[in-house]
């Protein structure tokens, strides 16, 4: 099935033709008049550089002037092969088509709102038939129903034209015209960004991403590269300070020559002042019953990481380096 950008922004136009899957561009004058264009002619060359096809229109009252317009647009320099122009269905539009069809341009009847309006769209020869679904649906008719006759129609009688669902106001709109098997549909920007997203796709990615993440990512990127250390001499309430100062949950407490001795966290802390009350922060570290704390050395990967936290049970991890502290790797670094 044809995709179509329905649309006359040149910003979203430009963005949306470097997706490289687009069959063209549908536009009208509408469009041109709603994005404050004055040079019609001057866009539409403009426009027929970025797209694959264009999709313009060819307005008259009388076939004479639908075809004349035709014509005269295409002497601007637009290439037959690349441009469909495009006609509301009436009787005049319909042997302008004809004629037109003859002489090798490509032909979209649209303003299509019944399958009598349909039916002498194709017998003229157009290549697209173009319902308004949305329109449709906005007077309280059942537009798919249309379609899906249109379709059955072209396939029964062995017409040349392509049915073309337009008008698409949601995405539903989209599944509906792959359902009733269109043969080309085209939709505004806005609809078209919608069609890939999907909440349980944006989960599964991310996942894959956390999962990579922790396999090939090590801890000495990302973790807190602050040496957050105190000597075990020095009294909780320098602890304290210096746990704030590093924006840690956690301390690392050290002997004399620098290699570990324990670990105080924040919950420590919570529990000590809870039971003993403030006076404990003039306590020293080395007062403290001896808690070992869970390391990691800076080249092992996340993924080791997360098999500690998960099997200790711990917010915290300390990082070494040949065997000396070196930093804090929190849980919430993994995500």
């Amino acid at each position: 099935m044809e995709l179509y950008l329905d649309s006359a922004n040149l910003p979203e136009i430009e963005n949306a033709f470097k997706l490289g899957f687009l069959t063209g561009l549908t536009t009208t004058p509408t469009f041109m008049h709603r994005e404050g264009y004055n040079d019609v002619d001057g866009i539409i060359l403009k426009l027929a550089k970025i797209v694959p096809i264009l999709q313009i229109e060819a307005l008259g009252r009388t076939a004479e002037e639908i075809i004349s317009e035709a014509h005269r647009q295409n002497d601007l320099g637009l290439d037959k092969n690349k441009t469909v122009y495009k006609i509301p269905i009436s009787l005049e539009g319909a042997k302008a088509c004809h004629i037109l069809r003859s002489e090798g341009y490509m032909v979209n009847m649209h303003l299509i709102y019944t399958l009598q309006q349909a039916y002498i769209a194709m017998q003229a020869g157009a290549t697209y038939v173009c319902p308004l679904v949305g329109r449709l649906q906005d007077q309280g008719h059942d537009a798919i129903t249309l379609v899906e006759q249109c379709v059955n129609a072209v396939n029964k009688y062995n017409y040349p034209s392509k049915v073309m669902f337009s008008s698409v106001r949601n995405a539903e709109h989209v599944r509906n015209a792959l359902n009733v098997g269109v043969h080309t549909i085209t939709v505004p920007w806005k609809v078209l960004q919608l069609l890939p997203q999907n909440n349980f796709t944006t989960v599964g990615t991310e996942q894959f991403f956390e999962d990579t993440k922790l396999m090939t990512t090590k801890v000495k990127d990302v973790y807190h590269k602050e040496n957050a250390c105190i000597s075990k001499n020095s009294t909780i309430n320098e602890a304290l300070v210096k746990m704030t100062m590093s924006k840690l949950g956690a301390i690392t407490i050290v002997d004399e020559i620098g290699n570990i001795y324990g670990i105080f966290t924040d919950g420590d802390l919570r529990r000590i002042v809870e039971k003993e009350g403030d006076a404990v922060l003039s306590k020293q570290l080395s007062t403290l019953p001896s808690k070992q704390p869970v390391t990691i050395d800076k080249e092992a990967y996340l993924i080791d990481s997360s098999q500690l936290f998960k099997q200790y049970k711990i917010d915290t991890l300390v990082v070494t380096s040949d065997g000396k502290p070196d930093g804090m790797l929190d849980i919430q670094d993994l995500l």
